[in-house]
């Protein structure tokens, strides 16, 4: 085996992604449009799908009314950036972090009376505005719809705010039935319980919510994947502008003969003579390991290059024998466009036998950010 010594100008990071802010403020405008005089919580939960949570936000802030986030941690790196617009928690708060949460003025999503209770208890929380949430279906945060009326009663009591209600719709991309049968539901629950709270805000649609149910707009949308370019539901991509492009370089090329076997478990096999190219990326960096033997491949000079064997933590080995022009440094587009091929996140995903939101977030912090537009 020999190595190529030939070596192009190489960028600083082994592996980076580049995300345009025009296409997060295309998404944006395009989520407002569907949304009608309602107005956008934008989700910048983990680290903002991966796109990074602080640039995401300057980006998006002149488009949205509210910032939402999974954790107190994710709210307190928010709040770094976003001095005006509220900043709702997604997922329970622990008690731990209720004081924290209160002096911050985060919205905490409460899902029962003991938890209202709780909260209400904790200094600085004296008419803090709260997100009751109802269960009409996803069978995960809520108060049950049946007693929605009963347990509102009573935090009502509290002194707390109750600036909105919610709930989340769990198959708007995948069951439109079902899905109608839970807005009815809800609809019906939320007629019930309107004269305990007239001042609240009402939010349900997430954003396959938003693609195929925007007449349940009320006053917000909460979206998170359609803000990043990507549609749950393929019908409407056309709509969208993927935001983030992800690359990596070449690390080392190699050639190795017919019958040689390819990284670990030699799974596979050399059917001829190859040229090889070592790429500085691999399951560390969150490149699915599970893209391995799945007829994955990488963009480089505009052409596909299939993946050999198994990806590895640090780095993923590719076939150019058919790129001869291949240096040491060449640019190599693991997600994203280059020339006239294209790699999107629904496809990569597909082949991982994941979702996009789990490739998203499942980049890892040794991969660099950049912006543009």
């Amino acid at each position: 085996m020999t190595n190529s010594l030939s070596i192009e100008p190489c960028a600083h990071a082994r592996s980076w992604i580049e995300v345009d802010r025009a296409a997060l403020r295309h998404n944006a405008r395009v989520a407002q449009q569907l949304a009608g005089k309602a107005t956008v919580i934008a989700v910048l939960k983990a680290n903002a799908y991966g796109h990074g949570i602080r640039e995401v936000a300057r980006t998006l802030a002149p488009y949205v009314s509210h910032f939402a986030v999974a954790s107190l941690k994710e709210a307190l790196c928010l709040r770094e950036v976003e001095q005006i617009r509220p900043i709702m928690l997604l997922s329970p708060a622990l008690p731990v972090e209720y004081t924290t949460v209160a002096r911050h003025g985060f919205i905490p999503t409460i899902s029962s009376f003991e938890e209202a209770q709780l909260f209400s208890k904790t200094e600085f929380s004296k008419n803090h505005p709260i997100n009751f949430k109802i269960n009409s279906g996803m069978g995960r945060l809520g108060v049950f719809y049946t007693e929605a009326a009963e347990v509102l009663g009573r935090i009502k009591k509290l002194p707390l705010s109750i600036a909105s209600i919610s709930t989340h719709l769990p198959s708007a991309d995948t069951d439109i039935a079902s899905t109608r049968q839970q807005l009815a539901l809800f609809k019906k629950t939320l007629s019930s319980i309107r004269a305990l709270v007239p001042q609240a805000s009402v939010h349900v649609l997430n954003s396959a919510g938003l693609l195929r149910f925007a007449d349940h707009a009320y006053d917000h949308v909460r979206t998170g994947l359609l803000l990043y370019g990507i549609s749950p539901i393929a019908a409407f991509q056309k709509l969208l502008k993927p935001a983030m492009t992800w690359k990596t370089v070449v690390a080392l090329i190699n050639k190795i003969p017919k019958g040689a076997t390819v990284s670990y478990g030699s799974t596979y096999k050399a059917p001829r003579d190859l040229t090889i190219a070592v790429l500085s990326v691999g399951y560390g960096d969150g490149y699915s390991w599970h893209l391995s033997g799945k007829k994955a491949f990488v963009l480089i000079q505009g052409k596909k290059a299939p993946i050999l064997g198994r990806v590895t933590m640090d780095q993923v080995i590719v076939d150019i024998s058919h790129l001869p022009k291949v240096r040491i440094g060449t640019e190599v587009v693991l997600l994203g466009n280059q020339g006239k091929e294209t790699i999107t996140a629904t496809a990569l995903a597909a082949k991982a036998e994941t979702i996009p939101w789990h490739l998203f977030t499942g980049i890892t912090e040794r991969v660099d950010h950049r912006y543009r537009g």
